[in-house]
């Protein structure tokens, strides 16, 4: 009796905690884990990219992370580094953890568009999954800053914004 019962509640625990990672809800993040996360945004240097005036020189401070207003031209158009702040309009806020995850990771946007690679998602790919929550735990401690990034374009189309061209040599 005591063993069938003790096995209906792991069963039961087991269910659950595969009901809430498949859900992409995750437990409340701790100090550690935010602060792991803000050491691996600093390494990885997101802000280089997602702060708007970071790519001219001149970083916002108080709009860290909210985005970029220069982009970058490739060969399928120019695009623009997003909000990554919670902000429910213009950045993460609606995004689960495990879409933020599946991003970095394996470079799948929220409606399913692949990443283009000037958002490194390749290296990123070997995070492990414990840094990648921990980056999603920091990213979630950010005030929301409201800030839309220029829309991206498609090739020939005009420019929403200044962007950098990357020439190879010859």
């Amino acid at each position: 009796m005591v063993l069938g019962l003790a096995l209906a509640v792991l069963t039961g625990a087991a269910l659950l905690a595969s009901q809430s990672l498949d859900a992409g809800a995750a437990a409340p993040a701790g100090p550690a884990e935010v602060a792991r996360g803000q050491y691996l945004v600093t390494l990885m240097d997101c802000a280089g990219c997602h702060t708007p005036g970071a790519l001219q020189g001149q970083p916002d401070p108080d709009r860290r992370l909210a985005g970029s207003n220069v982009g970058f031209a490739t060969a399928a158009g120019i695009v623009y580094p997003s909000n990554l702040t919670p902000d429910t309009e213009t950045g993460l806020g609606r995004w689960s953890d495990a879409e933020i995850v599946r991003a970095l990771r394996h470079g799948q946007a929220r409606d399913g568009r692949v990443l283009l690679p000037v958002m490194p998602w390749p290296s990123y790919s070997v995070l492990t999954e414990a840094d990648a929550r921990a980056i999603v735990a920091h990213l979630r401690s950010l005030s929301p800053v409201r800030f839309a990034s220029p829309r991206n374009t498609r090739p020939g189309e005009p420019a929403a914004a200044p962007y950098l061209t990357v020439v190879a040599p010859r």
